[in-house]
């Protein structure tokens, strides 16, 4: 597809219903105007550029990205994507972007954006460096292995709501830890423009999307959070309200004063100990000043001689993609009909035996052995295949954790591990030298535990939900969880998150994606990439496209509705796949496709809504 040359890629960013655009950060109130584009209408509206692959009945037809030579930053936000285009424009790095995004979602996006939670980031430096962040939450060290069980052995909520939901956040020393290492602006610069946006922002429709009657319910049941985010009487604001934070506003000044140490230390860690004493929560003064982040080998696999990369463990995202696509990769995939049901059953019966592994084998490296060159090999790949029908479904009860048997040992039994929620947010960058991140943090579900820091003015997560509160017992999902994953102090709760960077077979940068979506982050960024690699889209396209799912358990395919014909359905049922048409969405995808000539093409997926600014 072809676009007329830009006069400026500051006026063609995609922007959500509702939401408005930036107006230049210097100013305490950070206001906006209207901008409304059909590209990002969540309800599909839009110009098709080219005929789509798939189903003609789907929601979404295929739009002209946005495109830029210099840098692009997609976030779910304009503000937070305005942000980081200013501070590429100021000299800034595509890391240093990627920080004052961080920060600046927080304030804009405070239902998965965060300082309270934690997240991963994959950086590829233009010389070659590849590098991945682990700043998971840790389980405070008065944590207990039974901790969320009843007298009778029964789970409790308390894993999901309020304060002992809370692992020690890990944000904040992220961000720092990206600083010192990549970045090359000031610390102080980085931060500022979160700090203008808690002092006030005009509210759009996709903040005021998280604030529906439940969540309503749900914050009203803690005064502090009801204070920050329920301001008329109890009541959302309204659309083109200002929202000010000032507790938040003093938060972020002190970590742009003093570093991690601001939060980490002195007043913002005294708050977080004294909420915790409130509410009979567990995370320490001790526990935030023994939080690190750790730098970790990133996974690193070939597909069709391109390199990919991605998060290892704590993340099961890597690992878990690496064993899909080298399973996928003996068949050809470029050569099938996009959706044919041919192509979706073996994806489906790769994620499925890839998933059986994930939910047995990975937790905590800190704290759990791995087979992880084994699980990532192209030998237990052919291995894994060996039983893969081409016409018939493999019942997931015959699927069970295989690195045994590969290594002729006995296996294991199949267990499982619960994802964090669907609430999660990602954002890609590039900037002008080539330099590329990937990034994607939450606090769990929306507005994680509903515990708002009193006088520090940002939300904690509810992370410990994603230990395995039971080992040995199926959970809500029908997911029996792993020993592994088991609650313990100074533990990383495992995550599904993988944000991802593509290599083409030169070597060159070719690709960013990632999302949020709990269990099925990790087949939707790969469908992404696929949608590249083998079926030649461009971003849009590779982004809009519906996508599917198989977990292992429950044994069945999901489908977005309306994503696949009747007649796909009925010939994978006739293998013998049980298919279900999902309620909602799968993902919110923000993806940066590099084009031959250089130029940069993004899409910022409008399941959700969200924003790609280029210059």
């Amino acid at each position: 597809m072809t676009l007329p040359p830009p006069p400026s890629m500051r006026s063609r960013f995609q922007l959500a219903p509702g939401a408005r655009r930036p107006a230049p950060l210097h100013r305490p109130f950070v206001g906006a105007a209207l901008l409304a584009l059909a590209a990002c209408d969540p309800s599909g509206a839009g110009t098709a550029t080219s005929s789509a692959p798939w189903y003609g009945g789907w929601r979404y037809q295929e739009q002209e990205p946005v495109t830029a030579t210099q840098g692009m930053v997609v976030t779910t936000d304009g503000y937070a994507s305005q942000v980081g285009v200013d501070i590429l424009e100021a000299g800034g790095n595509a890391v240093d972007a990627a920080i004052a995004v961080s920060f600046a979602l927080a304030v804009v996006n405070p239902e998965a954006g965060n300082i309270g939670g934690g997240g991963f980031m994959v950086v590829r430096m233009a010389d070659g460096q590849v590098a991945a962040l682990d700043y998971r939450e840790k389980a405070p060290g008065r944590a207990t292995r039974d901790m969320f069980l009843d007298a009778e052995g029964n789970v409790t909520d308390a894993s999901v709501v309020g304060h002992r939901a809370a692992g020690v956040p890990g944000t904040v020393m992220g961000m720092w830890e990206a600083h010192q290492r990549f970045g090359t602006l000031p610390w102080e610069q980085l931060v500022a423009p979160s700090v203008a946006l808690a002092e006030g922002f005009e509210v759009g429709e996709r903040f005021l999307r998280s604030l529906d009657g439940a969540m309503v319910e749900s914050l009203s049941a803690f005064e502090t959070s009801a204070a920050q985010f329920l301001p008329r009487d109890g009541r959302p604001p309204a659309e083109g309200d200002t929202l000010r934070q000032t507790d938040l506003a003093a938060t972020l000044g002190r970590i742009r004063d003093q570093g991690a140490d601001g939060f980490y230390r002195g007043e913002t860690a005294d708050l977080i100990a004294a909420e915790m004493e409130r509410g009979g929560g567990l995370i320490s003064l001790d526990d935030l000043a023994a939080y690190t982040a750790a730098w970790r080998e990133p996974v690193e696999f070939g597909y069709r001689d391109y390199t990919i990369y991605s998060m290892p463990p704590s993340s099961s995202g890597g690992v878990t993609m690496a064993e899909a696509a080298n399973i996928l990769e003996r068949y050809d995939l470029p050569g099938m009909e996009w959706d044919s049901a041919t192509r979706i059953h073996l994806l489906a019966e790769a994620w499925r035996r890839a998933y059986a592994d994930r939910n047995h084998y990975l937790a905590d490296p800190d704290f759990v052995d791995m087979p992880l060159d084994v699980l990532a090999s192209d030998d237990y790949a052919a291995f894994r295949a060996e039983n893969l029908s081409l016409d018939r479904a493999s019942p997931s009860s015959a699927i069970v954790p295989a690195v045994e048997a590969f290594q002729g040992e006995a296996a294991g039994a199949a267990t499982g591990v619960p994802d964090e929620g669907e609430n999660t947010t990602h954002y890609s960058v590039v900037d002008a030298a080539g330099n590329a991140v990937a990034v994607t943090t939450t606090i769990n579900s929306w507005y994680g535990s509903k515990v708002t820091v009193a006088g520090a003015g940002f939300v904690l997560n509810n992370e410990m939900d994603d230990f395995a509160a039971k080992p040995g017992t199926p959970n809500q999902f029908g997911l029996v969880q792993g020993e592994n994953n088991a609650v313990g102090p100074g533990k990383r709760m495992l995550s599904a998150m993988s944000p991802a960077i593509v290599l083409d077979p030169a070597g060159n940068l070719r690709m960013l994606t990632g999302t949020p979506g709990g269990s099925t982050i990790i087949t939707t960024v790969l469908q992404t990439i696929l949608n590249v690699v083998d079926h030649g889209m461009g971003v849009s396209a590779a982004v809009l496209a519906p996508r599917v799912h198989h977990q292992h358990l429950p044994d069945q395919i999901f489908y977005e509705a309306g994503g696949l014909p009747p007649a796909v359905v009925a010939e994978l049922e006739a293998m013998g796949h049980t298919v279900v048409e999902r309620g909602g969405v799968s993902g919110d995808v923000q993806a940066i496709v590099v084009r031959a000539d250089g130029t940069l093409e993004a899409q910022s997926d409008p399941r959700r809504g969200g924003v790609a600014i280029g210059y």
